[in-house]
């Protein structure tokens, strides 16, 4: 595969490395574990709550592609616009733009 050149792209292709709904649930949990963590980690002023904030990110991502999508995290070829794309197809799975089941997506 040639390299990516816009983010618009990336997206499209983004989202076809998360058609199994499995590790789509997976993301948006780890993600929405993010957005507590670091909350929380404001509200009690617990630093140390920082450090979990990436690993419950990319742990369940991460856990997604392993076991269920089969494929390599977009991660490791494009990782500020996996980390954007992360929060993007959040969003986008929770005002019902896309849906858990990738094989539904209308974009």
């Amino acid at each position: 595969m040639s390299r990516i050149k816009t983010y618009a792209e990336f997206y499209q292709f983004y989202l076809s490395e998360h058609q199994n709904k499995t590790c789509r649930i997976l993301h948006f949990t780890g993600t929405l574990l993010v957005f507590v963590l670091a909350v929380l980690a404001v509200y009690l002023g617990n630093n140390v709550l920082w450090i979990f904030v990436p690993i419950m990110g990319y742990g369940f991502a991460w856990v997604g592609h392993y076991f269920f999508e089969k494929n390599k995290p977009a991660t490791f070829s494009y990782p500020l616009w996996s980390l954007v794309s992360d929060f993007r197809m959040f969003f986008d799975i929770l005002i019902g733009k896309i849906s858990f089941d990738g094989n539904k997506d209308k974009l």
